[in-house]
């Protein structure tokens, strides 16, 4: 009956298909080769030991039901698993199922190099040939809920929640996270693999460091076992790949990753890349690749402006149950503007001290500690420091103050910042005029007044000059 084999098999796959998705189908049978068929035993091939350990956790009851089906309740499926082993040779050995394919394999003496007989080729976890688990490498901490909302993360944000809850569904795929060091590109990323992982369970989830799949890869060329690397990660539901700008010039690792990408994106899987710039700008990583990287969403993360470095701070504090003054919380958030994680090792280095030393932080304590992490605390304030303060307030471009234009917002803008300027620099009336587009020192006086007589007539316009002078005040006497 060895002729009947492919018929046989056949049968089985129609059986398999009314019982499983198209996608698992496609992924974990169609690989699958008849091999032969003897009395009841029907031996199929199977591309590696992963896979076999696939099938045996997840397919097992289907396919003994499959084959029982067509060849009687005695019938026995066995296993011709390709192996490479340390010598090169890919000659196939066969493992009688439902035995361990170590045993069975040395039983028909079949030498079996320890690295492969001992563990599965999975570049993350080993745990045997008894079960397969695969730990998605993300930290617990990384949520949405403690990744706060701004202006500068608004859309990434957005793109990862409407990832996180269908992923492979939505046209942001591949999802492209780029920005600066410190900007919280792995926290966002990891917040879509966690929030994945609580929604959809059986889903497989894998955050991984370019660096480590770099590393992974040319260990799988020394131990023959690229294969088995192709396997493990074509088995992915959702890649999270970090830091993918260090692929460049990397052409085998490109190529082995262009190809995983391409079964992965075609499969309905998702994947989501940070980079630490957009991909038109990245260099050395070949076309192909950065065409792909392209199909979906690119959104960059940009430094966060005050208010959200501000309620940065306030998360973090309430997550550790801590209290600091204001004008502490707002010192910080003013001198370290550009980096989130400078940002919170800052905050860090306060609530250290005042552990040790057991001592409330005021300001002038605050200044004195974070001297390291601050390097303009005693820096001389400038008109130059005073028109980006203003226009960070009234978040409008500093080109604006130095215009002709007469809109009333802006105009309203240059003469807070003429009044401040005259107030906290010794700088002439006449050079504080060249600072705004060249105007005289009768515009200055002019501007002072107005500003004057209009905090003693309207309340909120009062209240933000004040607001303005706080500001000037922590951050530069």
């Amino acid at each position: 009956m060895s002729q009947n084999h492919e018929v046989v098999w056949a049968s089985c796959l129609n059986f398999i298909k009314d019982n499983v998705n198209r996608q698992s189908y496609k992924t974990w049978f169609e690989p699958i080769k008849p091999i032969s068929l003897d009395k009841q035993v029907l031996t199929i091939q199977v591309p590696s030991l992963f896979f076999y350990e696939w099938l045996e956790e997840h397919y097992v009851n289907l396919m003994k039901k499959a084959i029982k089906k067509e060849l009687g309740n005695e019938a026995k499926l066995e296993y011709n698993i390709v192996v490479e082993n340390s010598s090169g040779s890919k000659k196939p050995y066969t493992i009688n199922m439902p035995g361990h394919p170590a045993t069975n394999g040395h039983e028909q003496g079949v030498n079996i190099p320890m690295d492969i007989s001992g563990s599965i080729k999975n570049p993350f976890v080993i745990p045997g040939l008894k079960k397969v688990s695969i730990d998605p490498q993300l930290n617990p901490n990384y949520v949405f809920d403690n990744l706060i909302e701004g202006e500068c993360n608004r859309l990434a944000r957005s793109a990862g929640l409407a990832v996180a809850k269908k992923p492979g569904g939505t046209s942001f795929n591949p999802l492209m996270i780029y920005g600066g060091v410190g900007l919280g590109k792995t926290h966002l990323v990891q917040a879509i693999g966690n929030s994945i992982k609580h929604d959809y369970k059986s889903k497989v989830v894998l955050y991984v460091q370019s660096e480590k799949f770099i590393n992974q890869f040319i260990d799988s060329i020394k131990t023959n076992s690229v294969n088995d690397f192709i396997n493990f990660y074509q088995l992915i539901d959702v890649l999270i790949v970090d830091d993918i700008q260090f692929l460049s010039g990397k052409e085998r690792t490109q190529d082995i990753f262009f190809h995983i990408f391409n079964h992965l994106h075609q499969n309905g899987k998702q994947i989501i890349l940070t980079s630490d710039r957009a991909p038109k700008d990245l260099t050395g990583i070949e076309e192909r690749l950065l065409s792909r990287f392209k199909w979906g969403l690119s959104a960059d993360l940009q430094a966060p402006d005050f208010e959200t470095r501000v309620a940065i701070l306030e998360n973090k504090m309430y997550m550790d149950g801590i209290e600091l003054p204001k004008e502490v919380r707002e010192y910080i958030a003013y001198n370290i503007s550009t980096n989130i994680r400078e940002l919170e090792g800052a905050l860090i280095s306060l609530l250290a001290h005042s552990s040790i030393n057991r001592a409330p932080i005021d300001l002038n304590i605050s200044k004195e500690i974070l001297k390291n992490f601050i390097n303009n605390v005693s820096k001389e304030l400038t008109i130059d420091h005073i028109q980006t303060l203003v226009c960070e307030h009234y978040e409008m471009p500093i080109d604006l103050l130095k215009s002709k234009t007469r809109k009333r917002e802006i105009v309203q803008a240059r003469q807070i910042s003429m009044f401040l300027a005259k107030k906290f620099t010794k700088t002439s009336l006449a050079n504080i005029g060249k600072y705004f587009g060249g105007r005289d020192h009768s515009t200055v006086i002019h501007a002072c007044q107005t500003v004057t007589n209009l905090m003693d007539t309207d309340t909120l316009f009062k209240e933000q000059v004040e607001d303005l002078q706080k500001k000037i005040t922590i951050n530069y006497n």
